[in-house]
């Protein structure tokens, strides 16, 4: 379980370069500012965890159980509301805002976001198949799966065959990158590599759970 953990939102890619010449691909996420709406605890929930708030919004973009939830915490609403897992839950109160500061350079972080959505791709863009040959007698589509098995024997198609469908708009976690640098008057994480999403997609970065 991490020990530290933020909201943020993917501004997008830049490059950064290190002393001795070397180019750093770079995500720029700017994490929070996010307010303690809930701390949950061992004893009273069974887990540790936060649930912050992150983006400010006005009360007529919520419902009321949401912003019951926000009006209970004496917190201004916000509009994304989500909860973290942290393993010192105990040592915040509600009301705390956690900055981009709770990181330092040098950090390894896990990156959670919902990737890009593409829509109902075919096989080759979803599933980075060879296209069939462009000759005669090949066709007319030169772009489909392809055989789907046996014909009399088993009489079906298999499941989890890879097949055209729905693609992106995952939950999907990027571990062990790197905090490069800390930017706590923009309140901006400077993360080494890719992150999931488009630019302006929410997304979560905690401690590492699998540091190297």
């Amino acid at each position: 379980m991490a020990n530290k953990a933020i909201i943020g939102r993917k501004v997008g890619m830049t490059q950064m370069f290190t002393a001795d010449g070397k180019m750093l691909p770079i995500t720029v996420v700017e994490a929070g500012p996010c307010p303690v709406v809930q701390v949950k605890t061992v004893e009273k929930d069974g887990y540790a965890a936060l649930k912050l708030g992150f983006i400010e919004t006005k009360e007529q973009a919520l419902n009321k159980p949401e912003l019951g939830q926000f009006k209970k915490a004496g917190v201004k609403p916000h509009k994304v509301l989500k909860e973290v897992k942290v393993d010192n839950a105990e040592s915040f109160s509600v009301g705390d805002v956690l900055k981009a500061d709770v990181f330092a350079a040098g950090d390894k972080v896990d990156v959670s976001g919902v990737t890009k959505g593409h829509g109902f791709s075919g096989v080759i863009k979803r599933w980075n198949q060879h296209r069939l040959k462009e000759t005669h007698g090949v066709g007319p589509v030169h772009r489909e799966p392809g055989s789907m098995g046996a014909n009399s024997s088993p009489s079906r198609v298999f499941k989890h065959k890879n097949l055209p469908g729905q693609y992106g708009v995952e939950n999907v976690t990027i571990q062990n990158l790197e905090v490069v640098k800390v930017d706590v008057a923009r309140g901006a994480l400077f993360i080494k590599g890719a992150v999931p999403g488009p630019k302006g997609s929410v997304v979560t970065v905690a401690t590492s759970v699998k540091s190297k």
